[in-house]
């Protein structure tokens, strides 16, 4: 789609824009060219249209990333207001009016789900037996990564997260506390198991760091599956999630020698979402699945 620009020479593209917003989002000409699946020449090159395009300069590049300018930032609330509306109607296609969308066991459709890696395969993929069952002719899409999907882009229908989200027009549901505790193989050296410097702001990094007793660490990863298999290969004692680790052949449990650790799983829905039939079977199959093991997520 193009937008025609009457107080400029040159015609402003909307994939243009949606370049901008991403990096605008993310703040790195990188992280936006990942997001898009673009090539960051593409991503150089679109951001550089569009500043032609407008006669303005929209970012400044810095040591630490790209920053808006003023005109930028107003772009930004224009352009970012585009989208919304963009997506309203996206959602509004997609929202099963008709189609066997009636509510009962002919649902038919495609719903998409995120949320971490560990989660998904430990705990929610092998419990979606009986949602396939009762709606056979419905199509799951489980997006396991740990980055920040935009729901009310379309990126994703549903989101379970470790945090109630502060802002956004977005409808939660708690679903359970996770508990954590610490495992080892029986005979693990006395040193630690702990995450890279790209996840050390997590809730359980800090925890270990805090309380770790200036052990020395012998084993990083940014993965919690990883973590979990070199605490039974013996590289030391883990700091991890109960549902993950109790009841693993070759890891006991240890004592905490600080206050116990828990984190909310927030099931999370865009409002404009939360009414379509497709997605509204799946939430309730995803409440009624963590509202049964509560005990064990809790690490009880």
């Amino acid at each position: 789609m193009t937008v025609r620009n009457f107080t400029g020479p040159a015609p402003l593209d909307w994939d243009d824009l949606r370049v901008f917003l991403e990096l605008a989002r993310t703040g790195s000409l990188s992280a936006a060219a990942r997001s898009l699946r673009l090539s960051h020449a593409t991503v150089g090159r679109r951001l550089a249209a569009l500043e032609e395009a407008l006669g303005q300069t929209l970012v400044e590049r810095r040591p630490d990333g790209y920053v808006l300018t003023g005109e930028g930032e107003s772009v930004r609330a224009l352009a970012e207001a585009m989208d919304e509306r963009a997506q309203a109607i996206r959602r509004r296609e997609g929202s099963g009016e008709g189609g066997g969308e009636g509510g009962g066991a002919g649902l038919t459709g495609t719903v998409r789900l995120t949320m971490t890696q560990a989660l998904a395969d430990r705990f929610v993929i092998p419990r979606l037996g009986p949602l396939r069952a009762a709606h056979p002719g419905l199509d799951l899409e489980v997006i396991a990564d740990n980055r920040t999907l935009s729901l009310a882009r379309r990126e994703a229908d549903l989101a379970i997260r470790l945090a109630r989200p502060q802002r956004g027009d977005l409808v939660g549901r708690r679903l359970a506390t996770l508990g954590y505790g610490l495992y080892a193989a029986p005979d693990a050296p006395d040193a630690l198991i702990a995450y890279d410097e790209s996840m050390a702001e997590l809730p359980e990094a800090l925890w270990l760091d805090r309380h770790g007793g200036g052990r020395r660490v012998a084993f990083r990863s940014n993965s919690v599956q990883g973590q979990l298999a070199a605490a039974v290969a013996g590289f030391g004692i883990a700091f991890l999630p109960c549902l993950l680790a109790d009841g693993v052949p070759g890891l006991e449990r240890r004592p905490l020698p600080g206050p116990p650790l828990t984190r909310e799983a927030w099931l999370l829905v865009h409002r404009d979402r939360r009414d379509v039939p497709r997605v509204r079977a799946v939430i309730g199959h995803l409440v009624a699945v963590f509202s049964a093991e509560h005990a064990r997520l809790e690490g009880c």
